[in-house]
């Protein structure tokens, strides 16, 4: 076969939903019912997803960002106060810490995990700092209980950003049980969906009645914290909510998803091992590192260029993967380069570490309706990118 040969047909995403005949009838069922929103199935979703992470309470929003959105309202982040999150995470991490009026704070990352670094956390704190916002970056939960330490011993709230980590666990313990709340998100490249939308989980009850209401307008119809009561009709809006709320056509489909959770998750881990196995012996590449005490459930894999080794630059690299039909991505730009940020006066420079990773990263396509052959492709083409030849 030619160096240059195509050895794919068709594109391979980085990532892709998943979605069989159990899903799609589950949703007809709900079509075909009472109730296309605000009815019991989202109940039962939030019932469902609460049990599989170990948590009490689960909180279901339209998408992701409306549920950081949601936990951001509930810490009671306001006007002037600032919280701690990761550069190396997509722009909602930080955008819902905005949206309360507060100001994003951007620590740097572990070299080895590129996860949020707990002793630049400690650098970051201040008098106005009130939450802490890690993000379990493509899987691999932050360290969690260093993070937690810090914010019980300067009282502040841990809202983990678990959007990449559905079935991870940490020290045996499952993400979403851990910190004070957890989002999860359920995109279609994520490991379940819901088409869009995502979830708060969370053990605390005033955190999970904030939540409950915030995604409603801010409207109750809990007889107990109803000022006026004129029957059994009324209802009060207490503050200045969103409509945030999941559609039972979404939460029908999740909780279909949900029973193969950890099917789509072992089958990640599959593929990264065999991109493990094919590349440990590359010079150029640099392959994710997974501490011991963690079990990541991989939504994405990324590799790290080793710049001194290669032939070629990371742009062209990029584009002769997409030559080859393999659908590479690169995440993340770090929040603080996109124009907004720069426009709110943040600078490049500040988190050194996240600005080198970011400047030498691909994303290879890692979704669990993949085959060994579609890995073996990727694989090829990598090889075939870096002018090597693979035996």
């Amino acid at each position: 076969m030619a160096k240059n040969q195509r050895i794919r047909a068709e594109y391979l995403p980085y990532g892709r939903q998943w979605v069989d005949e159990a899903d799609v009838n589950e949703v007809i069922k709900v079509l075909q019912s009472d109730y296309l929103t605000t009815g019991p199935v989202v109940t039962e979703f939030e019932q469902a997803f609460a049990s599989n992470v170990d948590a009490k309470y689960a909180v279901a929003f339209s998408n992701g960002t409306a549920a950081l959105h949601g936990a951001c309202f509930a810490a009671g982040i306001e006007k002037g106060d600032e919280v701690i999150t990761t550069p190396m995470t997509f722009a909602a991490s930080a955008n819902c810490i905005l949206y309360q009026g507060g100001k994003p704070i951007f620590a740097d990352i572990n070299n080895q995990t590129y996860n949020i670094d707990p002793n630049e956390i400690k650098k970051k704190i201040t008098s106005k700092t009130k939450a802490i916002i890690p993000v379990d970056f493509t899987g691999q939960p932050a360290n969690l209980d260093e993070i937690l330490d810090i914010a019980k011993k300067y009282n502040l709230v841990v809202i983990e950003d678990a959007a990449h980590a559905i079935g991870a666990t940490y020290k045996n313990r499952k993400v979403g049980s851990i910190s004070d709340m957890t989002m999860f998100s359920f995109h279609p490249v994520k490991h379940i969906t819901t088409g869009e939308g995502g979830i708060i989980t969370t053990n605390n009850r005033r955190y999970y009645e904030a939540l409950i209401q915030f995604r409603s307008h801010g409207i109750t119809r809990n007889r107990n914290k109803l000022i006026d009561d004129d029957g059994p009709w009324y209802y009060d809006m207490q503050f200045l909510g969103y409509n945030y709320r999941m559609t039972d056509i979404q939460a029908a489909l999740g909780k279909s998803q949900l029973k193969k959770v950890d099917k789509f998750v072992n089958l990640r881990k599959k593929f990264v091992s065999l991109y493990n196995n094919a590349f440990k012996n590359l010079d150029e590449v640099i392959t994710p590192h997974q501490l011991n005490e963690t079990s990541s459930s991989w939504h994405l894999y990324i590799i790290k260029l080793n710049k001194s080794k290669l032939a070629v630059n990371r742009k062209e690299l990029f584009e002769r993967l997409i030559k080859e039909n393999i659908g590479v991505n690169v995440h993340y730009i770090p929040v603080y380069y996109l124009s907004y940020y720069q426009e709110l006066g943040y600078k490049r420079g500040l988190c050194p570490k996240a600005e080198e990773l970011y400047e030498n990263i691909i994303t290879l396509p890692l979704f669990p309706k993949m085959t060994e052959s579609d890995v073996n492709d990727v694989i090829q083409a990598l090889y075939r990118a870096l002018n090597r030849y693979r035996k």
